[in-house]
């Protein structure tokens, strides 16, 4: 079993059992005119200093995924398996394994699967009336597969999490379905029942346009240039303890793994000169970046362990498959959410700036890779590090695990974010030798959080954060919340 330290909020992983790198955040109120906090790191350029500065806001829509994302799809995390061939073995295997058997065979089933594509007028005027969409069902009843055919609107799609469930129809007789969240590549799925028995959804295919063509309303070019990819996103029926088990351990791996090939490459890291790349943030630290990236607001907010276990779930199941497909609507892109408008954006600073680091060059190629942008998110935070002053710089060197809320909040929108932080730490009267890893939530008190812990005498008590940027304040929430998981050297950690 799963356990983690009581906070203030009740985070316990079931047993058994962004937000995005380089955009801005929707401003909240803040008390201009107070001290700043920014310094002027000289070996930046104006343009580098633009780009940490600039302003995209998600709107928590699903962008579009590039056509060479797709066409670069990796191999799957298991090998693929005849849907009718039969393992014998001597022990009874666990669930996590059928369900891995079950995703194979889906994937096997779905590769020669036409998707259908249906046009509403004629030549020149033929319009591309939706988007096709197929699942791979197991029915647990008939011990069967069931092919269902869907068929979504074409993008783009409003449509936000929480929102109404988008129109679609069915064109498979006898399944009823039920939309769930998303309508892209990566979080689009479905919910489906058969004469009352509801059906596993094990595999999806996808049809992955080309955003050229899209703009241009060119609908049988769209089609006919449409790269499929069979992808699952999360769903419920893959749910388990191993998996979510799992995905913490690959996370910490290949996190593990990003350090020690910049201490192979001997990158140098500015914030702390002398100082190597590699020892600029703790695994611990860059790989809740992985998880908060792609954990929603509003269910962190609902039911916060189950928000983090669906992450952590697909990162089990999936391993380096997951999240590659994961677009926001400011088009920031992978697992940590690095943006690259028009080749200048985050990803592009951090190649320039990082050369020793040795991240790929192609955006398209290195942000969905795991460990690529893992090693671009090291090199981020030591750019905003650099652009902190000397006293928060001195106590996160100190402190790097419970101080990371400073180039976590400049993760999720550049350094203004860390000077509101800072001054609202200020009215809060919290110091930052004060500040400390999360504690017990105070008996007979109800605190309003999101929170920062302060030491005070013997005991560590949460203070709220005063709104400055909602979604900042958030963010920081989600830090301090999954750290906890993922330290395995302090009490509350994973036993």
């Amino acid at each position: 079993m799963i356990q983690v330290r009581r906070l203030a909020f009740p985070l316990l992983l079931i047993p058994g059992f962004l937000v995005f790198a380089g955009c801005a955040t929707t401003g909240d109120s803040f008390e201009e005119g107070e001290e700043p906090v920014l310094v002027v790191d000289e070996a930046l350029t104006p343009e580098d200093q633009a780009v940490l500065e600039a302003e995209d806001v998600p709107t928590g829509e699903e962008g579009e995924v590039p056509l060479s994302v797709a066409e670069s799809e990796p191999a799957p995390p298991f090998p693929a398996a005849g849907p009718n061939e039969v393992v014998v073995q001597a022990r009874i295997r666990g669930r996590h394994e059928v369900i891995g058997d079950h995703v194979a065979e889906a994937r096997a089933l779905l590769q020669d699967v036409e998707l259908q594509y249906v046009f509403s007028g004629r030549g020149n005027n033929a319009v591309l009336r939706g988007r096709p969409v197929v699942f791979a069902l197991w029915s647990e009843a008939k011990q069967e597969w069931v092919i269902a055919h869907i068929e979504i609107p074409r993008p783009p799609v409003k449509w936000r999490p929480g929102g109404r469930p988008i129109k679609f129809t069915v064109h498979t007789p006898g399944i009823q379905a039920r939309h769930v969240k998303g309508t892209g590549a990566e979080r689009l799925m479905f919910s489906f029942t058969r004469d009352g028995e509801p059906l596993k959804v094990y595999g999806r295919k996808f049809p992955v346009f080309d955003n050229k063509l899209l703009r241009q309303k060119r609908w049988r070019a769209v089609a006919e240039t449409a790269k499929p990819i069979i992808y699952l996103p999360f769903t419920a029926d893959t749910l388990d303890e191993q998996f979510v088990s799992g995905g913490r351990e690959y996370l910490l791996a290949t996190a593990r793994r990003a350090i020690r090939e910049l201490r192979d490459a001997r990158a140098p890291g500015r914030a702390f000169p002398g100082q190597l790349l590699a020892d600029i943030v703790p695994a611990e630290v860059i790989t809740t970046l992985a998880v908060i990236e792609q954990t929603d607001d509003a269910d962190f907010r609902r039911n916060k362990e189950d928000a983090f276990n669906e992450v952590l779930n697909h990162y089990g199941l999936k391993k380096g498959e997951a999240y590659r497909y994961s677009v926001s609507s400011a088009a920031a892109l992978g697992p940590m959410q690095f943006t690259n408008r028009r080749g200048n954006g985050t990803y592009a600073l951090v190649v320039r700036r990082c050369p020793e680091a040795r991240i790929d060059p192609n955006f398209e190629r290195g942000a969905p890779d795991l460990l690529n942008a893992m090693k671009a998110a090291i090199c981020l935070f030591d750019i905003e590090l650099t652009q902190m002053r000397a006293d928060i710089r001195a106590a996160y060197r100190d402190n790097m695990k419970v101080l990371g809320i400073f180039p976590v909040a400049a993760y999720n929108g550049g350094p203004r974010n860390v000077g509101k932080l800072y001054n609202v730490m200020r009215r809060m009267k919290v110091k930052l030798e004060e500040l400390r890893p999360p504690g017990d939530e105070p008996e007979g008190r109800k605190i309003a959080c999101p929170c920062l812990w302060k030491a005070a005498g013997g005991d560590v008590l949460p203070v709220s954060i005063p709104r400055y940027n909602n979604e900042n304040r958030w963010y920081i929430e989600k830090y301090q919340s999954i750290l906890t998981v993922f330290d395995g050297q302090e009490e509350g950690a994973l036993r």
